[in-house]
């Protein structure tokens, strides 16, 4: 595996000074399943005022805006700003961290998150989604997708996620850590694998009971 250091500012260039790498890099790694990857967690999709986290170039918020009334995306990268700008014109943008989440109690009924590092289960951040989410509000989050092809080509790319750290294809019992928190946050987890032609993500939807 790859040093951690090293990892973290290969990710942090490609979320700011190399963001305009980004889609060409997420379809490489993905054989051109990221979008779709993505867009998992759409139909779970509840309410009219959606918050999406990590917004990145805004294909997501794209996606979105005109099946949703009020849609705001977050992200602390000004260059993915600037991309989601222009994919996605007249959407609500705001620069800041999930984990001090400038907005109203109870301003979303669904918040959605796609491949976010560990900073989505962290108690800061599931305080401040309880907080913005209205009551029986909805918290989506996609944390890890895998390719299930057995060609040389889709075990090289399983390769290349196993050294940089990230997760491929996860045992649902592993996902444990992750379930513990997200419910001593109050919410109630349903964990489901969303199968593809050609891969699957994993989809947590978490509802909020308290």
């Amino acid at each position: 595996m790859l040093p951690s250091s090293l990892l973290h500012l290969a990710f942090r260039l490609l979320y700011h000074e190399l963001a305009w790498t980004y889609d060409a890099v997420s379809w490489l790694v993905s054989l051109g399943e990221w979008r779709r990857w993505q867009q998992a967690a759409l139909p779970y999709v509840q309410g009219g005022r959606v918050l999406e986290l990590g917004h990145g170039p805004g294909h997501l918020l794209r996606a979105l805006r005109t099946a949703v009334p009020t849609l705001v995306g977050l992200d602390d990268s000004p260059q993915m700003g600037r991309l989601a700008q222009r994919r996605a014109p007249g959407v609500a943008l705001v620069r800041g961290q999930a984990q001090a989440l400038p907005f109203a109690p109870g301003s979303f009924d669904t918040v959605l998150a796609t491949f976010p590092t560990e900073y989505i289960v962290a108690p800061q951040t599931l305080t401040a989604v309880a907080r913005v989410l209205a009551a029986n509000g909805r918290l989506l989050i996609v944390p890890t997708a895998y390719l299930t092809g057995h060609t040389p080509l889709h075990r090289f790319i399983a390769w290349l996620f196993r050294i940089t750290g990230q997760q491929t294809e996860v045992p649902p019992a592993q996902w444990e850590p992750y379930l513990t928190r997200l419910r001593a946050a109050g919410f109630a987890v349903t964990l489901q694998q969303v199968p593809f032609a050609r891969s699957a993500a994993t989809l947590l939807i978490c509802e909020k009971i308290k």
